[in-house]
């Protein structure tokens, strides 16, 4: 099916890496009007537009009036979508037309299921639904307060923690892929796609990435964590090999990376999970409170 004409007034092209600032703000704005808090960081948009499978030039499009840019869109290996338009801009089609080309360039891609997650209760929920889009999981962003205190888990005999090095690249990467592709709906990534959100990322640290070694002295578990410009610790990606799990190696692995992240000023540590894990109960444990309920949309294309 033909996409359908650009809005009155309003020309699409691909993004360019030259408005990188621009879509950062206008992700940003849709944000703050749906969560009331800047979720995204310039990071986040940098290192997804640095994948080598992301084609800036074929999997990204902006909506622009004159220069300036008041919507845009991305699409991913053909099944996760995300978008945005200006809050000043709601209401004129954009988004609709937005979600539209998501779902042509999917298809595109070899795509046959597309979907994106979006706030719980935002206008972005209503237009996904009534284009029949269907709910397919919840997600949750939980964290640990400012006053809160972190207890110590102990680590089985024999188990140690250590900060990551040059060497643990694909170690880290083979835990946590291993990991999440036992996750129903959850599409395989490449090294090379991983890399560039966190060990790529602009200002990478080796404390940002904590392992868990077993007796032996093999990493069994990790744990990669980004501090933001906010101050807020955020655990982006947690993962015990499944044969060392029910020891308490995530519960220690979660502890540890929030207290070094408070040793280096966060003032803040957050996480999400979603219903598919099953690990909400773990981060409850250890004192983290749910803070944003989240959905993922999609449908057949």
């Amino acid at each position: 099916m033909p996409l359908p004409p650009v809005p009155a007034g309003l020309i699409a092209r691909p993004l360019e890496a030259s408005d990188l600032d621009a879509t950062y703000a206008v992700y940003v704005a849709d944000e703050f009007v749906n969560t009331g808090q800047r979720m995204v960081e310039w990071e986040d948009i940098e290192s997804d537009w640095q994948r080598p499978s992301f084609d800036l030039s074929t999997d990204s499009v902006g909506i622009f009036y004159g220069d300036r840019l008041v919507g845009a869109a991305e699409v991913f290996a053909g099944r996760r979508a995300d978008g945005a338009v200006a809050p000043d801009w709601h209401g004129r089609g954009i988004g609709t037309w937005l979600l539209a080309w998501t779902e042509h360039r999917a298809k595109e891609q070899g795509g046959s299921l597309v979907g994106q997650s979006k706030f719980g209760g935002s206008p972005a929920e209503a237009l996904l639904r009534g284009r029949g889009y269907h709910e397919m999981w919840t997600s949750w962003v939980l964290e640990v307060p400012e006053d809160q205190t972190i207890t110590p888990q102990p680590l089985p005999d024999g188990y140690a923690l250590r900060e990551f090095t040059a060497a643990d690249e694909h170690a880290a990467y083979h835990l946590i892929e291993d990991a999440f592709n036992e996750w129903p709906d959850r599409d395989p990534a490449t090294f090379e796609d991983w890399r560039p959100r966190i060990i790529g990322r602009a200002g990478f640290s080796p404390w940002q990435i904590r392992f868990v070694t077993d007796p032996g002295g093999k990493p069994v578990g990790v744990a990669a964590i980004i501090l933001d410009s906010q101050q807020c610790a955020y655990v982006d990606q947690l993962a015990v090999r499944k044969d060392h799990r029910g020891k308490g190696l995530a519960r220690a692995l979660l502890v540890d990376a929030f207290e070094e992240a408070r040793r280096r000023g966060a003032t803040r540590s957050e996480l999400s999970t979603d219903s598919r894990t099953g690990a909400l109960g773990l981060y409850e444990k250890v004192g983290m409170v749910v803070t944003q309920t989240w959905r993922h949309w999609a449908r057949e294309l």
